[in-house]
């Protein structure tokens, strides 16, 4: 069989596998049996299974983009830009990541990450990827991808030869693709969610147009669905697994990639970043759920702890305990935790296709917009640092000490509570920003509790739900930074940098709405600034 699990130091309670086999949920999975999590949960269910059918059903796609990239190439159109948010970029980030070839992942706001996206332009072609079709970040990327091409000299029909789309049918994005003659659209399954949706057009296109030989995921996907429907095939231990761990307590799952070189299976790269946005969204709801905590390696700061389950794709299992290993090739990998996640939202007793809180902060972002940003006065700055808190998180905290920033971090990491974490939200480049993610493991060593971090906008397609929708148990840190050379939106009335501010200030809004702490830090020079944090934690 093409995916293997091992388990170190977790007992699953028998009560827990013996429910779910008596109700044979591995062979009514397999079929697509949307009763399985309720009667509240059938109707989306019902629309929600298609992912079960992709390793044949996207069949058709492999010589038809094979194709479509030698025509590509015969153009001198090598460079593919993935304009895409949460599912439609995750897969395909790690799909090229494991394959070695060159993918331009663009799932941000930030201006200077757009800006260095969209450059070379002479072998540039642009995949805009989107379910609804009405992502306004993935909209914005378009526009301002069509503008760059008119400005270099290409005519419309040339510029529609730049772009290849993929959506659901009927999508607002699928009219724009034909009035603007897009050189191909890929209309996906849409009974496929976003974040299922690996094996999909979604995973698929924008990752063999970059050169990865997508077949044999195909194949690998396929073996390990002719074993779905048998009782304790392995993604149905690996949900069962999941789930009992939540359930008793080890509700934070620290995932790592396999160190190079070491273990039997395959070697995976990013794997963490896909599985995260498929655990959190799916099963952080109705005050629940499992959070994923992406580490930079299986030894790394938080990936022991009273409240975590330590998982590695694509090799042996860890010396950590408890820990779990989740061996295979990637196309059995997605499919496997796919059906897994599915397993576990059965466990947990949630709806593991819907995504109640998702659209709290862009509908907070869309105010700010249309009103402009609240006049938010920090409660003091230092050096490069503009702080600020909420609810009561700076209360008696000295910010006029020379190590105020170091204080206001303890401040933070005090507010967490048992069994609580800590939140990391970077609205920066994820480039030349990049040093802002060693803020997680600096922290991590600096607390028991779990510690998470992510990109904005990026991660409100992933831990955004959990942090509104799972258990009230999180602190948040936002980091904003300065913007040196902001970037218009053609045809939209604000820019880049003024999105990017407005949905930072939507999520402060909806983290605040609900009383969790939150400090959040306004770099006034980037690089200083985030010196400046690391300094403050060392």
């Amino acid at each position: 069989m093409t995916l293997e699990v091992s388990v170190r130091g977790l007992d699953v309670p028998e009560d827990v596998r013996s429910r779910l086999t008596a109700d044979d949920v591995a062979a009514r999975l397999a079929r697509k049996d949307a009763t399985l999590w309720g009667p509240d949960a059938e109707s989306e269910a019902a629309i929600r299974l298609g992912w079960l059918d992709l390793p044949s059903s996207s069949r058709s796609l492999v010589e038809q983009l094979a194709e479509l990239r030698d025509e590509l190439r015969s153009e001198g159109l090598d460079r593919v830009v993935l304009c895409g948010m949460g599912g439609s970029s995750l897969a395909p980030e790690v799909i090229c990541r494991t394959a070695g070839v060159p993918l331009v992942v663009l799932d941000t706001t930030d201006p200077g990450q757009v800006a260095a996206a969209v450059t070379e332009l002479e072998r540039t072609v642009v995949v805009v990827s989107s379910k609804s079709g009405g992502t306004v970040e993935t909209d914005s990327h378009r526009r301002i991808f069509e503008s760059a091409f008119a400005a270099v000299g290409l005519d419309a029909s040339q510029v529609g030869a730049r772009f290849v789309v993929v959506t659901d049918p009927g999508s607002p994005l699928a009219d724009t693709a034909a009035a603007m003659g897009a050189r191909a659209v890929f209309l996906a399954d849409p009974t496929v969610g976003g974040r299922y949706s690996a094996l999909s057009a979604f995973g698929l296109v924008p990752s063999a147009l970059a050169g990865a030989d997508v077949g044999p995921m195909l194949d690998e996907a396929e073996e390990l669905a002719e074993h779905l429907a048998q009782a304790g095939n392995p993604a149905f231990e690996l949900g069962v697994v999941l789930g009992a761990a939540a359930v008793q307590g080890r509700d934070k799952l620290a995932l790592a990639d396999a160190e190079p070189g070491t273990g039997t299976g395959t070697a995976i790269e990013g794997f963490g970043d896909w599985a995260e946005q498929l655990v959190a969204e799916s099963t952080g709801k109705e005050g629940r759920g499992i959070l994923p905590v992406v580490l930079e390696s299986a030894t790394a700061a938080g990936s022991t702890g009273p409240d975590t389950l330590l998982a590695v794709a694509g090799t042996d299992t860890p010396a950590a305990s408890p820990s779990l290993a989740v061996r295979g090739p990637l196309g059995a990998q997605f499919l496997g935790w796919e059906y897994a996640t599915a397993v576990a939202g059965r466990v947990l007793g949630i709806n593991p296709f819907d995504q109640p809180n998702v659209t709290e902060s862009k509908e907070n972002t869309r105010a700010i917009l249309d009103s402009g940003l609240p006049d938010e006065q920090p409660a003091a700055t230092i050096g490069a640092v503009e702080v600020r808190g909420s609810s009561g998180v700076l209360d008696g905290v000295d910010l006029s000490a020379l190590d105020g920033v170091s204080l206001a971090l303890d401040a933070l990491l005090s507010a967490v509570p048992e069994q609580g974490y800590l939140a990391v939200m970077a609205y920066l480049d994820r480039f030349a920003d990049a040093r802002a993610a060693d803020l997680r493991s600096a922290l991590a060593a600096r607390t028991d509790r779990a510690v998470t971090f992510g990109w904005g906008p990026r991660f409100l397609h992933s831990t955004g739900q959990y942090h509104k929708g799972g258990p009230q148990t999180g602190a948040f840190l936002q980091i904003t930074g300065a913007v040196a050379d902001d970037l218009s939106i053609p045809d939209r009335p604000y820019t880049f940098g003024g999105l990017q501010a407005a949905q930072a200030g939507g999520d402060r809004k909806a983290l605040a709405d609900r009383k969790r702490p939150l400090l959040h830090l306004h770099l006034t020079d980037r690089t200083a600034g985030i010196g400046q944090l690391l300094a403050a934690l060392a």
